[in-house]
């Protein structure tokens, strides 16, 4: 069973998101103050956090800031709807996904369930061996979900994993946006959405923008991105 902490300083929307969730599986948890949320989300226990951005004590990029340190639990965002400039903020500081305010609940739940099926995946045996990939100066480990470039670790959120491990399978091809989108977040692409690029930029930001010479992650105008090293991915 998923235990959820929220962190909104709203009583009545995390009330009303307790009565939606609590029949679905999930155990819920509130806290309505960023500086008590920030302490409360390094719990082991937690599945996910559900995260506002206005919040007394601490707003929610310092709670997020201060979870990325420690953690890797996945974060979901609330945003103020229309404000691109939280959603930017958010996702380059290490948020997994965002959700505009106020929200249908349904659409919670599948973004919800969409971030836990990334972090819960259990491969079975035999699996996590063929899912090691070594482009270039990148080596990926799927079973153990860990990644290292010229031999030191990369810390990656999961989302950021998931769209490296996509990239890497298909090195020297075009990846569309629509794709990535569908099959790492779960959701069609919109043309508003800016997630996938925030995340490839993340990445960019984290590996290097190059390597030997060559741009690591090219975009394609319209289309989508490349990993432009030449593959020697094992286990494809």
């Amino acid at each position: 069973m998923d235990q959820i902490l929220i962190i909104d300083d709203d009583v009545t929307l995390c009330e009303l998101v307790t009565e939606y969730l609590s029949p679905l599986g999930f155990v819920i948890e509130s806290v309505h103050r960023g500086d008590t949320g920030a302490e409360r989300a390094l719990a082991p226990e937690f599945s996910l956090v559900v995260l506002d951005v206005m919040l007394p004590g601490l707003n929610g990029f310092e709670v997020l800031r201060r979870i990325r340190k420690e953690s890797k639990v996945p974060v979901l965002m609330l945003t103020a709807r229309g404000d691109d400039v939280d959603r930017i903020v958010g996702l380059e500081i290490g948020a997994d996904d965002y959700l505009p305010k106020p929200f249908n609940p349904r659409e919670l739940v599948a973004r919800i369930r969409a971030i836990l099926r990334r972090t819960t995946l259990v491969e079975p045996a035999g699996v996590s061996a063929q899912k090691q990939i070594r482009v270039g100066d990148v080596e990926l480990d799927g079973g153990t979900r860990a990644v290292h470039r010229a031999g030191e670790p990369v810390e990656l959120t999961a989302v950021e994993f998931d769209l490296l491990e996509k990239l890497l399978r298909a090195a020297g091809q075009i990846v569309t946006r629509e794709d990535l989108s569908q099959e790492v977040l779960g959701r069609r692409a919109s043309p508003f959405d800016r997630s996938i690029d925030m995340h490839i930029s993340n990445l960019r930001r984290k590996l290097g923008h190059q390597s030997g010479g060559t741009e690591r992650i090219k975009t394609v105008r319209g289309v989508g991105y490349i990993y432009a090293q030449a593959s020697t991915a094992q286990g494809k």
